[in-house]
């Protein structure tokens, strides 16, 4: 709430970055049990819930407390995801399968799976929905485990990697073979055998005002109002590329489409195509794109970033600022309108 970012490292701790001042927490100098950080979740009462390969770390600015195997009720000290719930109970999912439940006294330890997991979602009535790397999807409310499979269900794939809810309570399930969705009795999948999506890999999906779905896949990207599909691809529309890694929407409805052979803006009517050629893009291959509140499209590329106003184009990239490698992989933009950058070296840069 203070502003602060908290950065967590794979093998130099956990950093703090107030704007101005960097301050790094590790293991020499402060009761961090590992300098390996995967997850970050902070409470409401502004306490850091650190997952690391060691255990479970409660950091409220000045005292660090370690949660591990042999001193609480964590079942497994590699810690993948945090998710704290609307009473403040802290959701604690590990390598091992198991999950843990912790009220900030009293320990519950749930055998979810024994396989990894990948990804925690809660809903509104707070029920857990886990993403397993091979057991499928699973459903937890604190006391009853239920387990969504190829076996059991219309899952299209037991490996579920990323997991979205719409304001209806729907469940997105993104797989490999399909998206699912569900609203908590029936599935709906759509693939490429019985739906008009053009490729069963999606890499990005963004939902506009209409609730229309934006999916992005493979081999073109696919609108869809739960009724019709619409399919664009080169040989139909103005997509520059099959390949559709970023979606976003902006005020005024444009959707502006990140593919590895440019960059496109789409009315509903109308594309523009922006590539090396014709614009100030510096890499046809676009990975990541933000809209910041003026109305600025950030893209993230291969080649660096670039802000375009719908006019003109300003490239940042490592020769003519601190951007640390120029291969930009996410953006986001804080309410200050920082635009927090994180790049393929390991860098993250910030630009004001």
């Amino acid at each position: 709430r203070q502003g602060n970012k908290w950065i967590g490292t794979v093998g130099r701790g956990l950093v703090k970055f107030d704007g101005t001042r960097w301050t790094v927490y590790n293991t020499s100098n402060s009761s961090l049990p590992s300098d390996r950080i995967y997850v970050i979740a902070i409470d409401k009462q502004g306490n850091k819930w650190i997952g690391t390969e060691k255990g479970l770390v409660k950091f409220d600015g000045t005292r660090w407390v370690v949660y591990n195997t042999s001193k609480s009720g964590l079942p497994d000290n590699y810690v993948r995801a945090i998710a704290i719930d609307r009473q403040g109970n802290k959701w604690i999912a590990t390598s091992s399968g198991k999950v843990a439940r912790f009220d900030g006294m009293r320990w519950a330890v749930y055998n979810v799976t024994s396989f990894n997991l990948y990804a925690i979602a809660i809903d509104g009535l707070d029920n857990k929905w886990l993403g397993t790397s091979g057991e499928g999807l699973v459903k937890y409310d604190g006391a009853t485990r239920v387990v969504y499979n190829t076996s059991n269900s219309d899952l299209p794939n037991n490996i579920v990697k990323a997991i979205a809810i719409d304001g209806q309570g729907n469940k997105w399930v993104g797989t490999y073979n399909g998206v699912a969705k569900f609203d908590g009795m029936r599935w709906t999948v759509y693939n490429t055998s019985n739906s008009e999506l053009p490729d069963d890999e999606v890499n990005a999906i963004a939902i506009d005002e209409q609730g229309s779905k934006w999916i992005g896949t493979k081999r073109g990207l696919a609108k869809f109002d739960d009724t019709m599909w619409t399919v664009y691809n080169t040989s139909n529309s103005g997509l520059p590329d099959n390949r559709v890694y970023a979606i976003v929407i902006d005020r005024q409805g444009n959707k502006w489409i990140g593919t590895l052979g440019g960059l496109a803006k789409f009315d509903d009517t109308k594309w523009t195509v922006y590539n090396i050629s014709n614009s100030g893009l510096p890499s046809n291959i676009v990975i990541t794109i933000a809209i910041d509140g003026q109305g600025n499209k950030w893209i993230g590329t291969n080649g660096g970033l670039a802000k375009f106003d719908g006019t003109s184009w300003v490239v940042y990239n490592v020769s003519n600022s601190g951007l640390p490698d120029n291969i930009v992989l996410a953006i986001t933009i804080d309410k200050q309108g920082s635009k927090w950058i994180g790049t393929s070296g390991g860098g993250v840069a910030v630009l004001r």
